[in-house]
């Protein structure tokens, strides 16, 4: 797709599952063939918050993903760690040459290791800017095996510009699309109680409003409470508007 092209296909997307298939098809144009992104809405001083929550898409395989997320890797990585304190684009020449002069620490070094071994020695990182310090948000785009980092560098003269950008809004897109952590969504029941307190109402209202009994609709709130691993109400809706679960657009 060309750029307008693009942003048209970004903006008529409605789920994430399109979105994210035409942004790899569009970025594998440029060189950059396998990429993870990562967003989370809970990043204090000390931590990203809890992993689960985090909204992460990705087309790496099964290897890397084990590794990098689930063995956590991830937290020592040193283009994360650049990401957290930069915003914009960085080449991962600055990995290389911390690898280079021996300045990576034991745990980044285990990191770069691991990457190099599964092929993911050239490429760029996005750090998209934040409303709050609690949120952030990044993408990894890996370049295709073969291309070094001179070459991916090259690419990004002449296109950077475009490529940053066309992440950009493919990330604000992200951000206004329905995501349920694996295990974590939630019934059209769930959500219809959780919008109704979010409108204010009580059990019994709800009860009213549902043509069901008390007993339900408190059967239903648990259930959502334990589906988003919180502990109150309040808490549930909240996680659920911010995951935008609260009120999902028809796909």
């Amino acid at each position: 797709m060309n750029f307008k092209s693009y942003l048209s296909f970004v903006c008529s997307a409605q789920s994430l599952e399109e979105l994210w298939d035409g942004h790899v098809r569009q970025m594998a144009e440029y060189g950059f063939d396998r990429l993870i992104y990562g967003h989370t809405r809970y990043k204090t001083e000390t931590s990203l918050g809890d992993p689960d929550d985090f909204v992460i898409l990705s087309n790496h395989d099964s290897a890397y993903l084990e590794g990098f997320l689930h063995q956590g890797l991830y937290s020592q990585a040193p283009m994360l760690r650049w990401a957290l304190e930069n915003e914009g684009a960085g080449s991962w020449r600055i990995v290389q040459e911390l690898a280079a002069s021996g300045k990576l620490g034991a745990a980044a070094s285990k990191v770069h290791e691991f990457n190099q071994a599964l092929g993911l020695t050239a490429g760029y990182t996005v750090s998209f800017s934040s409303a709050s310090p609690r949120f952030k948000g990044a993408i990894s785009l890996a370049a295709r095996p073969g291309m070094t980092q001179d070459q991916v560098d090259a690419v990004w003269l002449d296109a950077g510009d475009d490529i940053v950008l066309m992440n950009n809004v493919a990330h604000l897109k992200i951000l206004t699309l329905p995501y349920a952590a694996p295990n974590r969504s939630l019934t059209k029941r769930q959500r219809e109680v959780l919008q109704w307190v979010g409108d204010g109402k009580t059990t019994q209202d709800i009860a009213l409003l549902m043509g069901l009994t008390p007993a339900t609709i408190e059967k239903h709130l648990r259930l959502a409470r334990e589906s988003l691993s919180v502990e109150t109400t309040a808490q549930a809706v909240l996680k659920a508007a911010l995951h935008n679960q609260m009120y999902p657009m028809d796909a």
